[in-house]
């Protein structure tokens, strides 16, 4: 990651309606790979009361410590 920090948000459209974002977070995973992950709860249809749990994540090619 650069030093400025950036801001990632990642959009869900069904039928060309947004239904929900996530902005997503820098991450160091358990790898030692590095990226961006964000995760929450997207509605989908008419029953406001029931949700989808989303992820996201975003992982840097090639940022995985050498062995």
């Amino acid at each position: 990651m650069s030093e400025q920090q950036q801001q990632v948000i990642v959009k869900f459209i069904v039928n060309g309606q947004e239904v929900g974002m996530l902005m997503l977070s820098p991450k160091t995973f358990s790898t030692g790979s590095t990226g961006l992950f964000g995760n929450g709860k997207i509605l989908l249809g008419d029953d406001a009361e029931k949700g989808y749990q989303a992820q996201v994540q975003l992982v840097k090619i090639g940022s995985a410590p050498k062995k």
